[in-house]
């Protein structure tokens, strides 16, 4: 398992005024898994077929979604918990507060102790190996 890097150069964006120029990591996605893949890898550690573990993930999307659309958040074990938050514009009179004033909702993941620790322990790698990796196979 590796997360994989670019090496972008630009201004300390903690710094206003410094104009230097440093390198640092920026993270590069490799490919995005999508939800029919999600199922087919469930199938294979478990005793669902494909088609069973399609109807999962689906169901739990179907209630997640249900879930944070009525205000609740919801906890999937260590895995971590999914949630709401609000972006909103200030009234002066609190009588003047309403759904107006929300801007954009968020939706927002903290991940629990057992991702936090599987995170902790990948390992990083310079993109360009992605890169060098191709160009060998040709």
């Amino acid at each position: 398992m590796a997360i994989f890097y670019n090496k972008i150069q630009r201004r300390n964006p903690s710094l206003k005024k410094d104009e230097t120029k440093l390198w640092y990591p920026v993270l590069r996605r490799v490919d995005q898994v999508k939800e029919k893949e999600v199922a087919k890898q469930i199938a294979d550690e478990t005793t669902l077929n494909p088609k069973e573990a399609e109807m999962a993930v689906a169901q739990l999307k179907k209630v997640l979604i249900n879930a944070l659309t009525n205000g609740n958040s919801v906890q999937l074990g260590d895995w971590g918990s999914f949630y709401l938050s609000i972006s909103s514009k200030g009234s002066e009179k609190e009588d003047d507060v309403s759904s107006d004033n929300v801007k954009k909702i968020n939706i927002r993941f903290k991940p629990g102790k057992e991702l936090k620790e599987a995170i902790e322990k990948a390992q990083f790698r310079d993109a360009a190996a992605l890169t060098e990796k191709a160009h060998k196979k040709k």
